[in-house]
């Protein structure tokens, strides 16, 4: 039986956290449809993750003779961030294993806080393997990212601040990757109000927690695939598993669409930056896969986003939302026919953001010409009213993403 962190323990991480971590601000969410939510913005932490707060527990409890030999981590980003800040801070010499897929933004945080970057394997899990070896062979004392109980004690304070900050909060969702988190958060929540509920968030291509709950104990998935980085974790930790099973209500997925539209509404609604990972919890809320009373708590976990990521996330979540249309169509080859079309999406109040005509297509019958529109729309139903002008005018026309 794994021993549980406690709420003294979370507590004594809370005090040695006390000018090190940001108490982050709890704001009520801005979106209309989610009335009643706040925001735990841990994406305006230290190093832009709650990340910090487990690292700098685990590296501060080492022993001298530990510090000698430096530490070393695997991660996506978030957890390098913190362990590098963490170890910088104590003084320590610390060494981070990366996935060949981490973004570039991260890397590059991670350096500037003082490590050593190694890249190499495809996942955090890969990652993982390389960090153990070179831990056996140097000596260097492994932060893992989840499994430890300094790590999930210092998750932990966050449920601390939550119900500080709004007591009467009736459930709080957060992401879930290997579990550290969530295990804090309930660890801390459930002994201070046994009533709260508890629920966490995967990325429907990385729902580790589903399928271990179900057997009873951590099993590895096979493959993933998550825009989430963050929480892209193939097995679950065995220390945060037993305080999952234990005491978390729920766990659900989201899909990657579901994420995307969690996203622009941070941005749009709540002026606020979060990275995929971050946003599930919200994500949850947003496509009702949460049922809650209020008031209830998302916790953003983190806010470090590839500005590239970001831009393609804009235009999947305007797309999901049916503000943001790519429409293929064919018409007849011969003059005027592009300019009816366009004159057609104008009359119906599109914006068109780009054009690509093309008459080579061998795809293509004899007198048709193909055309790529982008097209601004002002959501689902004003993109449908589009699409139905253009077949009513007899052209083909075909959607890509949601049907219309």
């Amino acid at each position: 039986m794994t021993e549980l962190v406690t709420l003294s323990d979370v507590r004594a991480a809370a005090a040695d956290l006390a000018g090190v971590v940001r108490r982050t601000p709890l704001e009520p969410s801005r979106d209309p449809v989610l009335d009643g939510v706040h925001l735990k913005c841990e994406n305006l932490q230290r190093a832009g993750s709650f990340k910090i707060r487990g690292a700098y527990m685990r590296v501060s409890r080492l022993t001298p003779d530990e510090r000698r030999h430096g530490v070393v981590a695997a991660s996506a980003g978030n957890h390098a961030q913190g362990v590098a800040l963490a170890a910088s801070t104590l003084g320590i010499r610390s060494t981070v294993f990366m996935p060949e897929s981490a973004p570039l933004p991260k890397v590059a945080a991670t350096k500037g806080y003082g490590a050593e970057v190694i890249l190499g394997g495809l996942t955090v899990d890969d990652a993982l393997e390389s960090a153990h070896r070179y831990a056996a062979e140097t000596g260097a004392t492994l932060i893992h990212p989840f499994d430890h109980h300094d790590i999930v004690a210092g998750q932990g304070t966050i449920a601390l601040e939550i119900l500080d900050q709004l007591p009467e909060t009736t459930t709080i969702v957060t992401s879930v990757g290997g579990g550290g988190l969530i295990a804090g958060i309930a660890a801390a929540a459930k002994q201070l109000r046994p009533d709260i509920r508890i629920v966490g968030v995967q990325a429907e291509g990385a729902a580790s927690y589903q399928h271990s709950l179900a057997a009873g104990t951590p099993v590895r998935l096979d493959k993933m695939q998550t825009i989430a980085d963050g929480i892209a974790v193939g097995r679950p930790g065995d220390v945060p598993f037993a305080h999952v099973a234990a005491l978390v209500d729920e766990i659900v997925t989201v899909t990657e669409e579901d994420i995307s539209r969690a996203l622009l509404s941070l941005l749009e609604r709540n002026k606020l930056v979060v990275e995929p990972a971050g946003a599930t919890a919200y994500a949850a809320l947003l496509n009702y896969s949460v049922a809650y009373d209020a008031p209830t708590v998302a916790v953003l976990s983190g806010g470090n986003i590839d500005p590239l990521l970001l831009m393609r996330l804009i235009e999947h979540g305007l797309g999901a939302s049916g503000r943001f249309m790519r429409a293929n169509l064919r018409c007849a080859d011969r003059p005027g026919a592009l300019a009816s079309i366009l004159r057609l999406v104008g009359a119906y109040g599109g914006n068109i953001v780009d054009v690509y005509h093309q008459r080579s297509d061998p795809r293509l019958g004899v007198g048709e010409v193909s055309v790529d529109l982008s097209i601004e729309t002002r959501g689902s139903e004003h993109a449908a009213e589009i699409v139905a002008s253009l077949r009513d005018a007899g052209h083909f026309v075909s959607v890509e993403g949601p049907s219309i």
